[in-house]
C-alpha cells in the first residue's frame, strides 16, 4: 500500500474532510494518507518550504503562492492529459478560488474550501442580519458585536472596507492603499474598534464564535469574519450561528471582501508525486466537494456544494447565503514578499489601533511596507 502524508489546519473544518474523505480514497485506490494538523495563526505563517520537505500533500493559502513558485517547493498541477478535469475544477469556481491560485502561467493548488469576510450573526437575538455599516455600528454602540482583530484579520478587515468602499488595495504599485480611503477606513474601524470588547485585539475569527456561541453570551453580530460553516451547523455548539453577505458601506453592493479559503498542494519533493496529484483532482472535484467533503464538515470550495439544496439545508443556507459576498470578493497580492508584509501591516494596525493613533501614520507605514515588500 502507498502511503502519503498531509498537512492541514487544526479545526474540524479543515481536518476532519481530509480524513474522512481520505479512508474513502484509501478504500477506492489502496492508496493511504495519514493527516497531521497545525494551529490556524501557525498555519498562516510556517514557511511552506518546510512543509513540503516533510508532507506529501499540503493545505495552503493563496497569497503563498508567489514564494511557493520562487522556493520551487510546490508540484504545478496542470499536467498534461487532465484538460477536461481542471476545465471542470475552473468553472466550479465560487468567485475568484481557482484563479487564486494560477500564478506565472501555472496552476498550483485546486481550491478546496471557500471563505471571505461575510456576516455572522444569532437568529435567536435579531429577525434579520444587518445589511448596512450603519446598521453594525448601532449594534456595535448596544455592546452586540466583536470584530476579530488579531493579525492578519485586522488587515483583512482594511482590504474589505477598502474594496467594499469602491477603493480595492492594488497588488502592484507604490501604494497598497489610497490615501484618501484608507483615512475614510480608518476612521471606520477606530469607531467600531472603540465600541467591541478590547480582547477582540487578541480573537481570531473561531476566538469569536466560540464567544457568540457561549449559552449567556448577548453578541448578536460580528460585520466583517471569515465564514465558518460549522456554528451554522444545529447542534455544533449551544448557539446557532447564521450568516449573511457583509454589511454594504459603499454603493456597489456586497463587494470588495479579503478572499479567504484553502488549496490542496502537491510537494515538489514527494516521491509519490503522481498519486499525491491524483488525489488532489479526486477531493476538489464537485461531487466529492459536494458530497462526503461537505458531510464531514467541510467548507466546500467547487459551486456543486454551494449550490446544492441538501447542503445548504442542513447548514442554516450558509452557502446561499454568503454567495454573492464570495463572488464579489478581491483577491490578495501574491507577490514572494507579500506574506511578511501582512504580518508587519497587521501589526502595523493593530498597533495603531490600540494607541488611537491617527489615519496618516499608519497609512503611510503600510504603503511603505508594501513598498519594501517587492
Amino acid at each position: 500500500m502507498t502511503r502519503l502524508k498531509g498537512m492541514t489546519w487544526s479545526h474540524p473544518r479543515g481536518f476532519d474532510p481530509m480524513v474522512a474523505c481520505s479512508a474513502i480514497w484509501a478504500e477506492k485506490t489502496g492508496v493511504q494518507i495519514d493527516w497531521e494538523k497545525r494551529s490556524l495563526q501557525d498555519f498562516e505563517s510556517f514557511p511552506v518550504e518546510e512543509l513540503a520537505r516533510a508532507y506529501d500533500l499540503i493545505v495552503i493559502d493563496h497569497p503563498h503562492v508567489g514564494q511557493i513558485t520562487d522556493e520551487g517547493c510546490l508540484a504545478p498541477l496542470d499536467v498534461p492529459g487532465r484538460e477536461a478535469e481542471r476545465a471542470a475544477l475552473a468553472a466550479g469556481s465560487v468567485g475568484q478560488s481557482y484563479p487564486s491560485y494560477f500564478w506565472r502561467g501555472q496552476q498550483w493548488a485546486f481550491p478546496i474550501d471557500a471563505a471571505t469576510q461575510v456576516l455572522a450573526w444569532r437568529p435567536d437575538l435579531l429577525d434579520a442580519p444587518p445589511t448596512s455599516w450603519a446598521e453594525v455600528v448601532a449594534l456595535a454602540k448596544q455592546g452586540q458585536v466583536l470584530l476579530p482583530l488579531r493579525p492578519p484579520h485586522s488587515l483583512m478587515t482594511v482590504y474589505t472596507l477598502a474594496g467594499n468602499l469602491g477603493a480595492p488595495c492594488r497588488v502592484e504599485g507604490d501604494t497598497l492603499i489610497d490615501p484618501t480611503i484608507g483615512a475614510q477606513v480608518w476612521d471606520m474601524l477606530r469607531e467600531i474598534t472603540d465600541l467591541v470588547d478590547p480582547a477582540c485585539a487578541g480573537y481570531d475569527p473561531i476566538a469569536v464564535f466560540e464567544e457568540m456561541a457561549k449559552p449567556a453570551s448577548n453578541i448578536a453580530c460580528a460585520p466583517l469574519i471569515y465564514g465558518y460553516v460549522n456554528y451554522a451547523i444545529a447542534g455544533f455548539r449551544p448557539n446557532l450561528i447564521r450568516f449573511a453577505d457583509m454589511p454594504v458601506a459603499g454603493d456597489n453592493g456586497s463587494v470588495g471582501s479579503a478572499l479567504g479559503g484553502t488549496g490542496i498542494a502537491v510537494s515538489a519533493f514527494s516521491t509519490n508525486k503522481d498519486a499525491a496529484i491524483d488525489f488532489a483532482y479526486w477531493i476538489a472535484s464537485g461531487d466529492i466537494q459536494r458530497g462526503p467533503f461537505a458531510a464531514a464538515g467541510g467548507q466546500p470550495g467547487h459551486a456543486a456544494a454551494w449550490e446544492d439544496a441538501a447542503v445548504n439545508a442542513a447548514t442554516s443556507d450558509f452557502y446561499q447565503a454568503t454567495r454573492a459576498t464570495l463572488e464579489g470578493a478581491w483577491v490578495r497580492p501574491r507577490h514572494n514578499g507579500y506574506m511578511a508584509l501582512q504580518e508587519a501591516a497587521s501589526q502595523r494596525i493593530t498597533a495603531g489601533l490600540a494607541a488611537k493613533e491617527s489615519a496618516s501614520p499608519v497609512i503611510n507605514d503600510i504603503n511603505r511596507l508594501f513598498r519594501e515588500s517587492f
